[in-house]
């Protein structure tokens, strides 16, 4: 893997623990039981997508 392909994954990685992270801000914030729900099942896919990216590195 060539140093650019390497910081392009360390970005993508990067973005995907901040959207982690907003879900749970979010999470904390909502009252709504499908709100949070919903806001828990887009922030298992960040997780996901961020296993992923990491396994590639």
């Amino acid at each position: 893997m060539s140093p650019k392909e390497l910081t392009y994954i360390e970005d993508a990685l990067n973005h995907e623990q901040f959207l982690k992270n907003q879900c749970d801000a979010a999470m904390k914030s909502l009252t709504d039981e499908q709100l949070v729900s919903c806001v828990r099942e887009l922030k298992e896919n960040h997780q996901q997508i961020f296993d992923s990216l990491y396994k590639l590195v």
